[in-house]
């Protein structure tokens, strides 16, 4: 029985790790190097390619006894590259407004940093009834709500012409939920804060070179 369960876990961290290597590695493309945005998410689809050519070239090696030719790896990692691909251009374009608070927010949706879209996509895939309550923001919408405006937010857009900040519900949801959408976002490198503000929600950042420290 420990073996099978040992089995399942191993199957299951194969299968997710690529889509963590494809959110942190942008991350780490992004913080460490500073690299613009686009080509922060070509460099996690780099890489996530390339353990994907690895997969491939193992399963044959296990089922043939052979890792092929270096053409053949080759065209391993062009499919894998058009499978990232596949996976990540409609995730970095797409929010259902089952999703979103309202209309408007949906639509800011494309506002957000690249691969703050690319997180988001992905956790939906084990959290359907996330809603993301808010992104892009000016100084006068703290006013409207009631609230002091800021001078430097990462709701604003950054100097890249992106936003790198969005809030996410957090009421009528188990705290249990909550921590592990908390602790997906802290896995994957960004910043997170659990605020009142206008309704309970998480806050997660990506870091701008703009305003360092903000959050």
């Amino acid at each position: 029985m420990a073996s099978i369960f040992y089995a399942i876990l191993r199957l299951i961290f194969f299968l997710v790790f690529p889509f963590i290597l494809l959110i942190r590695g942008s991350v780490y493309f992004h913080s460490n190097y500073e690299w613009m945005p686009w080509l922060s998410v070509l460099g996690g689809v780099g890489v996530t390619a390339l353990i994907l050519m690895i997969y491939m070239i193992f399963l044959q090696g296990s089922f043939t006894g052979k890792i092929g030719t270096a053409n053949a790896a080759k065209w391993k990692m062009i499919f894998a590259i058009i499978l990232v691909l596949g996976y990540s251009i409609p995730a970095l374009f797409y929010l259902s407004d089952a999703n979103a608070k309202s209309k408007n927010v949906q639509n800011e949706f494309t506002s957000l940093h690249p691969i703050l879209r690319l997180s988001t996509s992905t956790i939906l895939f084990l959290d359907g009834k996330l809603i993301m309550t808010d992104a892009n923001r000016v100084p006068e919408d703290y006013k409207k709500m009631g609230l002091k405006s800021k001078r430097r937010s990462l709701h604003y857009k950054q100097s890249d012409g992106y936003v790198h900040a969005l809030d996410i519900r957090t009421n009528g949801r188990s705290e249990v939920r909550n921590f592990l959408m908390k602790s997906y976002f802290k896995l994957m490198g960004f910043n997170i804060l659990r605020h009142g503000g206008t309704g309970d929600h998480l806050h997660i950042s990506l870091k701008s070179f703009d305003s360092p420290g903000a959050i």
